[in-house]
């Protein structure tokens, strides 16, 4: 089997020659429609007439076609017949005059088998070349034989000359397109991939090449590299979503049917993409299956996990995420154009973009070309500021569908904590900045892999601040930060719940984001007795958790009201713990000052005894909003007679009574 057979430049002057020799064969059927008609009548043609029309000496799409779907002459002509229609108005009177029916003004299997040589009755069968590829289609009637028959559009299209896909598959399919593989490694991958087909194709009697699966996490270099193995080869790739098969064997059947003749008639090669699968159900797999045990033409699978099956050989190629020094490469590549002062004041930087994000050779590709394009337009930023934001962009697209973004505004001074507290915060913040430093250039990652992510848990009552702590963490990295309701995510059904945090992990470890999970007692409550595969489901979900907190590149964080709720030995794994303490008098009073914009206007505000309101940070600028809301609504500056109405509204939301002391001389 050779990989691809259709592989030549084709000029126009072959384009001239080719359609020729297609109008040249239908004139010969129309001759025998003629002479068919003549001899009913007693007639002879003229000799101009009944000359036989030159046959063809050269290559053609009619030779093409026949050739490659062994088309016997019968058949061949069958298609002709069935052409004819699409080229000449009256081509149907021909038809009908053949068989004495004005009516029966189509070809059919009944005028085929009476007009043409070396009929034969076996070429109407559904497994026979001209149904089994779909070269011909049947239109409705009573009988087999009378039905209409008409020749398929993508082959009417493909004897003129004009490549494009079945409408039936333009719905599902889409040409691959993406850069050239850039590091060493995968193109050692690319290189074992072409010499397995090349290989595959050399051995006598094989009709399929092997399936060529990729398997990682970085989907943009997976696709990269089929691309370039198809196009080594001489293949056009497209695109299939695993999520769009059908589940019934008909319709998948008759998409196999469909790309292995796109295959025989445009060398197309198929990407069957598992990565946007996480979830698959039991009758999607099976479609899987399927498609892949019956499917001919050249295949490759694109999944995070490996899949086996039963008949088909399949080839797995893991696809690893660039290195440090490969990231490092890339970047010195993609940026090799800038100009000299630039190029200068990037010295170092590099080592910092990497130590932040893991990006893919193709992320890496597009945040070069978005920063240099977009510091042409907006020079009131730093080119390293510029890059960073376009680094930062990377994982945007996937996360926002899954989690919701969190303005990171905040400052230190706007976070009112003990100086204890905020000693971790910034450690952790140095933990985050330092990580390629000590991990990878001091060594401590050749010790051990396990537990080099950066995990914290925030411990405290709602509103004491912990997340504006993570909004200041963000701010203070240039990082970005996704909450996450570990809540919804939990799913009852098993298995469900890791799914669920497999895809918020996977779209966010290349960006550098900071994942904040809040409601960690909605997982990690007191580690329960396993009774039945629900308890034992609960615990795994909090252990994978835990597994992919301690593996991730970023920083994650969960938050929760009731630390004393989660067990111990979750807690251990994690790096950092933070008490979020209930504000005391002074530092309630801290956060009042702090609680209004500059451009709010105010009147005899009493800091000291705004103070006395014993309420965390959130409820405080809860307060403060909805008593600017009031003043505004009164056509007044904010007031204590305002902040009085308030406060009344949060505690009335708190269900908790206000205690005179707390209001004493407000008003």
């Amino acid at each position: 089997m050779i990989v691809s057979s259709n592989i030549s430049t084709i000029s126009a002057d072959w384009l001239k020659h080719s359609q020729r020799d297609l109008f040249s064969a239908i004139a010969k059927i129309r001759l025998t429609l003629e002479q068919k008609i003549a001899l009913a009548k007693g007639e002879i043609l003229e000799d101009s007439v009944t000359s036989n029309p030159q046959s063809p000496q050269f290559d053609s799409h009619l030779q093409r076609l026949c050739e490659n779907f062994s088309l016997s002459e019968f058949e061949r002509d069958v298609l002709l017949l069935c052409a004819g229609m699409e080229f000449d108005p009256n081509w149907g009177l021909l038809c009908g005059e053949v068989v004495n029916d004005s009516k029966q003004s189509y070809p059919t299997f009944s005028l085929a088998m009476s007009l043409l040589d070396h009929a034969d009755w076996s070429a109407l069968s559904p497994a026979a070349n001209l149904r089994r590829w779909h070269l011909v289609e049947i239109g409705a009637g009573n009988a087999l034989t009378s039905s209409p028959l008409r020749i398929n559009e993508r082959i009417l299209h493909y004897l003129m000359g004009d490549q494009h896909l079945d409408e039936r598959l333009l719905k599902l399919l889409e040409p691959v397109i993406a850069n050239s593989v850039q590091i060493e490694s995968h193109q050692q991958i690319m290189k074992q991939a072409i010499a397995t087909w090349l290989k595959a194709s050399e051995v006598d009697g094989a009709e399929i090449l092997p399936v060529l699966q990729l398997c990682g996490e970085d989907v943009a270099s997976k696709i990269a590299i089929a691309t370039d193995v198809c196009l080594d080869l001489g293949l056009n790739l497209y695109k299939i979503p695993a999520s769009l098969l059908p589940h019934d064997l008909s319709n998948l059947q008759l998409i196999a049917q469909l790309c292995d003749r796109e295959y025989t008639l445009n060398d197309m090669a198929l990407l069957l993409d598992c990565d946007r699968d996480e979830a698959p159900n039991q009758n999607q797999d099976m479609a899987i299956g399927y498609l892949i045990e019956i499917l001919q033409c050249p295949m490759i699978i694109s999944s995070q996990t490996r899949r086996r099956q039963h008949q088909r050989t399949i080839i797995t190629f893991d696809v690893q995420s660039p290195s440090i020094n490969e990231q490092q490469t890339l970047w010195e590549e993609s940026l090799r154009d800038l100009d000299s002062d630039t190029k200068d004041s990037l010295n170092g930087y590099i080592h910092e973009l990497v130590s932040y994000f893991n990006l893919s050779p193709t992320h890496i590709y597009n945040a070069s070309l978005k920063a240099k394009s977009s510091h042409q337009l907006q020079s009131n930023h730093t080119f390293h500021q510029t890059l960073w934001n376009a680094c930062r962009a990377q994982s945007r697209p996937r996360l926002d569908e899954l989690a919701q973004s969190v303005e990171t505004t905040a400052t230190w001074e706007d976070l009112i904590l003990p100086s204890k507290e905020k000693f971790v915060l910034r450690d952790i913040a140095a933990h985050v900045r330092q990580r390629l430093t000590v991990y990878e250039k001091w060594g401590f990652a050749g010790r051990s892999r396990r537990g080099l992510g950066i995990s914290a848990l925030f411990a405290g009552t709602s509103g004491t601040g912990k997340t504006m702590a993570a909004e200041v963490l963000g701010n203070e990295l240039q990082l970005d930060v996704y909450r996450i309701d570990l809540s919804s995510v939990i799913d009852k059904y098993i298995g469900e719940t890791e799914k669920n945090l497999k895809r918020i992990f996977d779209a966010a470890e290349g960006g550098g984001v900071i994942l904040l999970f809040d409601e960690a007692d909605a997982l990690f409550g007191k580690r329960t007795e396993v009774k039945d595969s629900h308890d034992r489901h609960a615990n795994v979900g909090v252990s994978y958790l835990l597994q992919r907190m301690e593996a991730y590149r970023g920083l994650a964080v969960l938050t929760t009201n009731l630390k004393n709720s989660l067990d111990q030995a979750f807690l251990r794994r994690l790096r950092f713990v933070i008490q979020f303490p209930f504000p005391d008098a002074e530092q309630r009073t801290e956060i009042w000052r702090r609680a209004f914009p500059e451009k709010t206007p105010t009147q005899d505000l009493d800091y000291l005894k705004l103070g006395k309101l014993s309420v965390a940070g959130g409820n405080i600028r809860n307060i403060a909003l909805n008593s600017a809301f009031i003043a505004a609504d009164h056509n007044e500056a904010v007031q204590m007679k305002h902040i009085l109405q308030a406060a009344k509204i949060e505690y009335i939301k708190l269900e908790k009574p206000m205690m005179d002391a707390e209001i004493k001389g407000w008003v």
